[in-house]
């Protein structure tokens, strides 16, 4: 059961709403004054909060802003309820939070019709969605039923690409968010020397080409499919409408998008301050926790010049590098594949 709590000084509105609410099948908590309203949200995490705006001892645009700075009660939706008309305070109220505004008088339907709108809106937000083709268009479904956001496609084809097949050039204009159903795909940059650097590598279940989509920009490295490949595309402007369409849409598809933003930034700072031995021994590990997280025993496979590329060194270094991990029986080498054989100490290499 749903529970909603109802904040109002006015004794008689107060009782009447929670009454309408009870009889429609909610639990209903009650507060005189916005004080004990806050007390109240604190104590019981209501699903939402109906709040009057001009009340003694605390308004509700200080209940709003107390109940904002609390991670406890952040995320729950509230509606102002007041006989207030005004549009400043009706902006004031939503620029600080609100998630609706019904003003007295008000009939029963208006307010039932109102709170079961916002709770469905909360629970599609709330639900954890997983960072998988099925997980993005169960999330745009809700999202769109919801009415969240209108204009999306209501669902996103995955399409074939094959190996060596360019996704996007370094310098265009991107046109889609791509999500990598199955398949291997790196990004890289190319320098003024003509040699490549690998900004990224990707593998099943993760996202392709947000940030130049987010800072609406041309790309700055280039993405090319390493295997043949199963890629989700999704248009730009729908991608777009998610981002600044809605505020509470955009934090939680941000969220399913970006998990693996830590990991780069490590791994740009390894590449900055450490030597070549300890850049190889955690590309290594990382690469094997990339591409093969299911299957750790399995051999990498990844081609000497890639594998360069993303350590950012000569293939000639490199391949020194590894004879040299081979000889301290960190990994072995059999037709030119590598299988780690001590992650830990590859890891924690201390030179």
């Amino acid at each position: 059961m749903k529970s909603i709590l109802v904040i109002d000084d006015n004794p008689d509105i107060r009782d009447n709403t929670a009454e309408i609410l009870s009889l429609a099948g909610y639990k209903t908590f009650t507060a005189e004054n916005g004080k004990e309203g806050v007390e109240l949200a604190l104590q019981e995490s209501p699903d939402l909060i109906v709040c009057d705006i001009m009340m003694p001892e605390l308004d509700g645009f200080g209940v709003l802003h107390l109940l904002r700075k609390k991670e406890a009660t952040e995320n729950i939706p509230f509606v102002f309820l007041t006989a207030k008309t005004e549009r400043s305070d009706f902006r004031k109220g939503m620029e600080m939070g609100a998630d609706d505004y019904i003003t007295k008088p008000f009939d029963d339907i208006e307010l039932l019709n109102a709170i079961e709108v916002r709770l469905k809106k909360a629970a599609v937000l709330n639900n954890q969605y997983t960072a998988s083709h099925e997980g993005i268009n169960a999330f745009i479904k809700d999202v769109k039923s919801v009415g969240l956001i209108k204009q999306l496609a209501d669902q996103y084809d995955i399409e074939n690409f094959a190996k060596k097949q360019t996704l996007y050039q370094e310098s265009k204009r991107p046109r889609y968010l791509y999500y990598l159903v199955k398949g291997k795909v790196k990004a890289f940059k190319t320098h003024e020397d003509g040699k490549d650097y690998i900004t990224d590598l990707f593998t099943s279940g993760d996202f392709i080409g947000y940030p130049a989509l987010i800072e609406d920009k041309n790309y700055d490295d280039s993405a090319i499919v390493m295997e043949d490949a199963e890629i989700m595309q999704i248009p730009k402007d729908d991608f777009l409408q998610m981002m600044y369409g809605n505020m509470d849409v955009a934090t939680k598809f941000i969220k399913i998008i970006t998990q693996n933003v830590k990991e780069k930034e490590d791994r740009l700072l390894n590449l900055a301050y450490s030597s070549l031995r300890k850049r190889v021994a955690k590309a290594l590990v990382a690469i094997q926790a990339k591409f093969n997280s299911e299957q750790p025993d399995k051999p990498l496979v990844i081609s000497r010049e890639d594998f360069a590329h993303y350590v950012g060194t000569a293939t000639e270094s490199l391949i020194r590098t590894l004879s040299d991990f081979k000889s301290e029986k960190l990994i072995a080498i059999k037709e030119g594949k590598i299988s780690i054989i001590d992650a830990e100490k590859l890891k924690n290499l201390l030179y």
